[in-house]
This record gives structure tokens, C-alpha cells and sequence, in this order.
């Protein structure tokens, strides 16, 4: 259903690194042909790394599906006339520059939108274009620790913690999907296109909502709290005999179901137990009760009989046991490229609307790749083409 919803609209993808590729690739996958435009030698991410796949980037090769390649080197004077030529039939443009950079460039919203004044354009930046930190640089690390995230993970060795995974980017492609989504139906109702300015430190914030929403309400920061929700209790993980599983019975009914399970009914009426609230407040006792208890028995004993009592419960899984199960088979949420470098690699596709109707049909595009291709598309002869390659303004075929 969602597929094509996107048809018939043309992106051009500045986007580096991940937080604006990937939202690039999410309108790619809803049907939208979307442009990457890299410079000489490839955007930043194909340098990242590991993982490597045949020497190409995992991380450039997991945001970037569906587009097409165009090489451009922005720094020649002669650039920014091509890109004002291809905005005539654009959408949507979306770049992820420090701020101030396509001004400098000749390519910021002002500039682009003089030529199209329905013009969206999507910056992405770790501060937002105004402000008093708009010009520092960002990475998602950095967010993640200015933001507050970092300072309730803690570490093993019991300094702060990280999400291990770029979640500051990806949230910050998803907002700003969600912004493009909003200015393209906008558009649809008034004509008018506009700038986007989507920052990863707002996101990431936004992302926080209800934790950040009861820190302005109690003026209390709140503890590390590990896999423990800090509102519910019982909701954390608890050991087993060969591992660990995640069990949410905060719920009067299902904490009463639980005592009634392990053979404690005593700590129905236990007044430090009694509400979700006395949990939360009495978790150490609470833990030292139950933790012993799921000791007793394995994993695989102990998640049917949770089920059974309808006690919310999950193992555990690292990825190795996450995309064996009969569920990560039947979400269609794996997809197959094939590469003209990698060969065949598996990633996560896109799975919204009905699983595995938009998978993508074109892997990753080379850096240039299809340069002559959408110059031509977009009314450039094979002349005006010609003439530019040989100035080194445009460039073809893969780089990097």
C-alpha cells in the first residue's frame, strides 16, 4: 500500500553519513525517486567502518537503497547551476551540511526555491539552523550524550552508557521523514513549499518525552535504572537458570498472577508491594524476592508458564537468536540486494503498510553511477554532459 505512495515525486539527497540518507531511503522505498548526489570520492560513510562487506561500507550500503547515483563535485563554481537546473523538477531536497554550508555553496533554500518557489527543502543538522549551538559540530554520540540519554545508561564499568546503535541519526531520519511527509501534504493543500529544519538534539529530545516530561514535573533526574522501567514494577529483566527474560507484570491482575505462579500469594498483601508505585519505590526488596526464585529454572521452563498465567514475558535475544525465531521470518522485514561490489547482502527493508509490498528493487547506487542518466532526464543533452565531465563539475561511472 505504501509502496507507490510516493510516485511521481523527485528527491535530491545531499545526505551524508545516516541521518539523512536514511531518510532519503525511506521516501525511496515509499516510491519517490530519490537522487544521491556524492562528491569525488564518495560521502563520508563509505569510508565508515567496520562492518565491511568486499571493502564497502555496511553502513553506506544500509541507507542508501533505491536511489539513483549522481556524482557532482559542489566546490566547482559550475555546480550550483546544475543543481538549480535539476531543482526546476524537483520535490523535496534533502541535505545533512553543518549550517551555513549550502549558502556558501549556493544551493541553501533561498537560492533553490528563487527557481522553484514550491520547493521543499529538509536540513538536517545536530543543532538546528539558529541558536545559540548551531554552529558546533554534532555526531550522534554527541547527542546521545548531550541530551540526557547517556547519563541513564550505565556502563559495565559503571562510567555512562551509549545505545549501541546511531539512534540519535535514526530518530533524526525519522522526524524528519515525518516533516517532508507534512510539508508535501501541505504543499498538496496550499502550493506552498518551505525549509525544514530538523535537528537531531530536538529529535532525540522529543524522543524522551515522557522521561524528560517527569524530570520538568518533579525536578528530580532520574537513577539509572538498567532494564527497569522507571514508572512499572514489575517490568525488567529477571535471571534465569541460562539467561535472562524480560517480564512485565506491573498490572494489579498480572502481578497478582505472578505471586499466584511462583507461590508467594503472601506478597499480594505485602504493603511495601502492594501498588505499582510502592513497587517501583521498593524494587531492590522486590528484586531480592524474585531474582532467586527465577533462578531456579531455565528460560525455556519458565516463559510457557508465564504465558500461560498471561504474564507478559520475552527472552532476552541477541541477534543471533532474534532472526531465528518464527516471527523475525514471518515480519518479511529482511530483504536481499544484490551488489555490483558486495554481492548478495541481507539488511532490514522497509516495513510499514503490509510486510515485504515495498521491497526495494535496487540496491545501493555506486558513487556516480547513474550521472549521465539523470542529467539526461532532467534535460541535459549528452553535449551540455560531455562538457561538464571534462570540467570535472560532473563525474560518472563508481569512485569509491
Amino acid at each position: 500500500m505504501l509502496a507507490q505512495s510516493l510516485t511521481g515525486l523527485t528527491v535530491l539527497d545531499f545526505g551524508q553519513l545516516i541521518a539523512g540518507p536514511v531518510c532519503g531511503m525511506w521516501l525511496a522505498d515509499m516510491g519517490a525517486t530519490v537522487i544521491k548526489i556524492e562528491p569525488p570520492g564518495g560521502e563520508l560513510a563509505r569510508r565508515l567502518g567496520p562492518p565491511w562487506q568486499n571493502g564497502e561500507s555496511l553502513t553506506a550500503l544500509t541507507a542508501n537503497r533505491n536511489k539513483l547515483g549522481l556524482g557532482i563535485d559542489l566546490k566547482r563554481p559550475e555546480a550550483a547551476g546544475v543543481i538549480r537546473r535539476l531543482v526546476e523538477r524537483t520535490d523535496v531536497v534533502l541535505e545533512n551540511f553543518r549550517p551555513g554550508v549550502t549558502a556558501r555553496l549556493g544551493i541553501d533554500h533561498a537560492a533553490l526555491s528563487a527557481v522553484k518557489p514550491d520547493l521543499i527543502t529538509c536540513s538536517l543538522s545536530a543543532y538546528g539552523q539558529t541558536g545559540p549551538w548551531t554552529g558546533r559540530p554534532g555526531v550522534d554520540g554527541i547527542i546521545q550524550a548531550v541530551t540526557g540519554l547517556m547519563a541513564g545508561i550505565p556502563a559495565p564499568d559503571g562510567g555512562p552508557g551509549k545505545v549501541p546503535l546511531p539512534l540519535a541519526d535514526m530518530t533524526g531520519a525519522l522526524f524528519a521523514t515525518v516533516a517532508v511527509l507534512a510539508a508535501l501534504r501541505r504543499r498538496d493543500a496550499t502550493g506552498e513549499g518551505g525549509h525544514l529544519d530538523v535537528s537531531l538534539y530536538n529529535s532525540m529530545l522529543m524522543l524522551q518525552q515522557l522521561n524528560l516530561a517527569a524530570y520538568l514535573t518533579s525536578g528530580t533526574v532520574p537513577e539509572p535504572t538498567g532494564s527497569a522501567a522507571p514508572y512499572a514494577a514489575v517490568n525488567e529483566a529477571l535471571p534465569t537458570r541460562d539467561g535472562w527474560i524480560m517480564v512485565a507484570a506491573y498490572q494489579d491482575r498480572r502481578w497478582q498472577a505472578l505471586c499466584d505462579l511462583i507461590g508467594r500469594r503472601d506478597l499480594v498483601a505485602d504493603p511495601r508491594f502492594a501498588t505499582n508505585a510502592g513497587r517501583v519505590a521498593e524494587r531492590p526488596a522486590l528484586l531480592a524476592v524474585l531474582q532467586p526464585i527465577f533462578r531456579r529454572r531455565t528460560s525455556a521452563e519458565w516463559l510457557p508458564l508465564l504465558r500461560e498465567a498471561d504474564i507478559v514475558a520475552a527472552p532476552v535475544a541477541d541477534y543471533a537468536e532474534v532472526v531465528g525465531t518464527e516471527q523475525y521470518t514471518a515480519s518479511g522485514i529482511e530483504i536481499e540486494l544484490d551488489h555490483p561490489r558486495t554481492g548478495r547482502f541481507r539488511m532490514p527493508g522497509f516495513a510499514l503498510g503490509t510486510p515485504g509490498a515495498a521491497r526495494p528493487t535496487a540496491p545501493p547506487p555506486l558513487t556516480g553511477q547513474d550521472s549521465r542518466v539523470v542529467l539526461r532526464r532532467f534535460g541535459f543533452t549528452e553535449a551540455d554532459v560531455d562538457a561538464l565531465v571534462s570540467d570535472s563539475v560532473v563525474f560518472t561511472g563508481a569512485t569509491s
